[in-house]
Order: structure tokens, then sequence, then C-alpha cells
């Protein structure tokens, strides 16, 4: 195992650790069974935003494994229409590890971050994420792939950003301000994660400084 790698493992460790305490909102505390953690997230209000997206990516893991055609369709490229950094984040191009990690961490970090970030910042950050990844490696970092992980990860740096910039829970404002230094780390290694969790943390800044009393309203608007 080179360097390389285990600065990347080393990120890795240093978004997933402070994000799993982010999202479970229990730094230090007693740690919940995946069941219970679950049926927290998922609790009544039902997070609607988190529910269609963990749904449309269901289907197109579906899609994806009847239709493996689609793929070199939908992945980013080189020279293909500027529409596949928006489809890139419906393909899963590594199989079905990547499937099934990336469906189990959205059904994690999306209710959470929806909770945390309100229903229609949570797919925003999503969304701007994954395409800002997606355009970077479409730019040079790796031009061919697919997957939603930078979108995920930008919902990790969101909700650093959101708990960074709070005036509670000390614990988990320090632990936050990991995520961004990993985020910066991966894109010095030209790594497309990186460039999701700091589009993240830009865009949970800048909802975290919006006076909740608005962002209530733009939800009922």
């Amino acid at each position: 195992m080179n360097t390389h790698t285990l600065v990347l493992y080393g990120c890795a460790v240093a978004v997933v650790v402070p994000g799993t305490q982010l999202v479970m909102d229990r730094p230090g505390g007693r740690q919940a069974g995946p069941g219970r953690l679950l049926a927290a997230l998922w609790r009544r209000p039902v997070p609607w935003a988190a529910a269609v997206l963990v749904g449309v990516m269901t289907v197109m893991a579906v899609v994806q494994t009847v239709a493996p055609g689609v793929l070199p369709h939908l992945e980013r490229a080189p020279h293909g229409p500027w529409w596949r950094v928006v489809t890139a984040l419906l393909v899963q191009t590594s199989g079905w590890a990547q499937i099934a990690f990336n469906l189990a961490a959205l059904a994690v970090v999306g209710p959470a971050a929806e909770r945390r970030l309100g229903a229609v910042w949570m797919p925003v950050v999503f969304l701007a994420s994954g395409v800002a990844a997606h355009v970077v490696s479409t730019a040079g970092w790796s031009v061919h792939g697919g997957g939603d992980s930078v979108g995920i990860c930008g919902l990790v740096g969101a909700l650093a950003a959101s708990y960074a910039l709070s005036g509670r829970q000390r614990p988990l404002r320090l632990l936050s301000v990991l995520v961004p230094a990993a985020g910066v780390v991966l894109c010095l290694m030209e790594n497309n994660h990186g460039v999701g969790v700091l589009t993240g943390v830009v865009l949970g800044a800048a909802v975290a400084l919006i006076p909740q009393g608005s962002r209530k309203q733009a939800v009922a608007v």
C-alpha cells in the first residue's frame, strides 16, 4: 500500500467518522444500532425529499442492472454532452459494491441532512455538490465514470458546516473541522470527492447563515 492510498484512506476516515457522528447527533453518547438509527432518521414527519432521492437512486440501480447498456450513455465522458455531468449522478459505474454502499449511505445521510438543512436545500446541496465534482472530473481528473457518492459527500460537508457555525454542541463543532480539511486534501490528490465535500461545506455555511424563519417561509412558498 503506497503513500497515496494511505492518505486517501485517511481522508475517507476523516469524512466518514465525523459524518457518522453528525448524522447521529450524539457525540460521545450511547451508539444506536443501525435499526434504531434508521427508525429515528425516518420518523414522522417523513423526510419526503430524501425519500424521493432514495427512490430515484433505487430505480436507477435496478435499471442499470437490468440494462447495463445505459451506463455508457449516462456516465461522464470527456467529449460527451454537458448533461452527462448530471446523469453521471444516476449511475454507479463500479458495480454492485458501489450501488450497495451508496444506497445505504444515502438512506442515512439524506434524511439527516434534510432534517438539518430543510427539504429544499438538501437536494440542492446534493445536486450542486455532485455536479461540481463531475464537472471537475470531466475536465481532467477522471474523465470516465459515475456515481452519487460525491453528492453524499456534499451532504456530509453541509452538515459539518452547519454544526461548525452553530452555537451549540461544541464537540460536534470541533469534529466538523475534520471534514473540510479532508476535502482539501482530497482535492490536492485530484479526487473528485474533495470537490463534493467542499461544495457542500460552502452551501451548508450559506444555509446556516440564513435565518431559520426565512428558510421556513421558503419551504412554505
